[in-house]
């Protein structure tokens, strides 16, 4: 058995599986008198590792690494081109004034 694979199998029992998903937020900016929208990220978690055995551990690890990295690769696009609409908006009604 390799020296790394006990290390694997303990931090894959203890790891959660997480999801990210956009979430708008408002505020009032009162130098315009408007208010803001804006996008942040949140991670939710899914699930948690246990009672896995050998290889099924190392295929889970690898499966929730990869939900994980592409819900953070949408949502994070997402969220970026959110914000730049968001913020052309709110530069657009707060010069309207």
């Amino acid at each position: 058995m390799p020296r790394s694979t006990p290390l694997l199998l303990a931090t894959a029992l203890f790891l959660c599986s997480c999801i990210f998903v956009p979430r708008t937020t408002q505020r009032y900016d009162p130098a315009c008198g408007i208010t803001e929208r804006h996008m942040t990220l949140d991670a939710y978690q899914i699930g948690a590792f246990g009672g896995c055995r050998n290889e099924g551990c190392a295929e889970l690890l690898v499966l929730a690494g990869a939900v994980s990295a592409a819900s953070l690769v949408v949502s994070g696009s997402v969220v970026v081109v959110g914000e730049v609409v968001y913020w052309l908006e709110a530069k657009g009604r707060c010069l309207a004034r």
